[in-house]
């Protein structure tokens, strides 16, 4: 809801701001042209996208996500102790887990928003849990061993090697999610002793 108020407020800055400049038919075009890039942008990145949710439906229905998940169990336990005794949540978490791992962060949302409601309190449903908070951090800086979304889209503005990118994607992804993981458990202890 507020989010709505945010987006109409960026709406009348920028009408008041047109009228005031006069840059009505230079806003038109940019508005008509950005309209249509973000279409080109949507089709580039919904073959790959499609193809590996395609392969997730697959690893799911072939058992390949419950294999998964006992190969990350160690490194869930640790993120996630609630994992240990729900073999549904851990599923869900290691799919989320894997389809990160390729890039695919619209790919991992369905299975993030189930793990997130599996790891909902009975208690308090509409609190966050710890874990919820870590499912947050661990999906926003989320470590990529393929950027394939990023690929897609630098293979579409016209990068002659998109996958060039790979060191520097790793390294920052495993520095994100280490230090919100560790702002996480920090914020978690100290905000236990307040």
């Amino acid at each position: 809801m507020i989010l709505s108020y945010v987006w109409c407020g960026f709406i009348l800055v920028s009408a008041f701001f047109i009228l005031l400049t006069g840059s009505g038919p230079e806003a038109t075009k940019a508005i008509i042209d950005g309209a249509g890039e973000g279409v080109q942008i949507s089709i580039a990145i919904a073959g790959p996208m499609c193809l590996w949710a395609g392969i997730g439906n697959l690893m799911n229905a072939i058992g390949a996500t419950e294999r998964l998940s006992k190969l990350f169990s160690p490194v869930l336990r640790l993120v996630y102790p609630s994992a240990q005794h729900d073999p549904v949540l851990a599923g869900n978490l290691s799919a989320n887990f894997c389809a990160n791992l390729l890039g695919l962060g619209n790919a991992a949302t369905p299975m993030g928003i189930r793990a997130a409601q599996r790891l909902k309190s009975a208690s308090a449903p509409k609190i966050a849990t710890d874990e919820m908070c870590r499912l947050v951090v661990m999906n926003t800086a989320s470590i990529q061993l393929l950027p394939t979304t990023v690929a897609a889209l630098r293979q579409n503005a016209g990068a002659q090697s998109p996958f060039d990118i790979i060191p520097c994607v790793w390294a920052t992804s495993i520095l994100s999610v280490s230090a919100g993981l560790c702002a996480a458990f920090v914020l978690k202890r100290w905000w236990s002793d307040v």
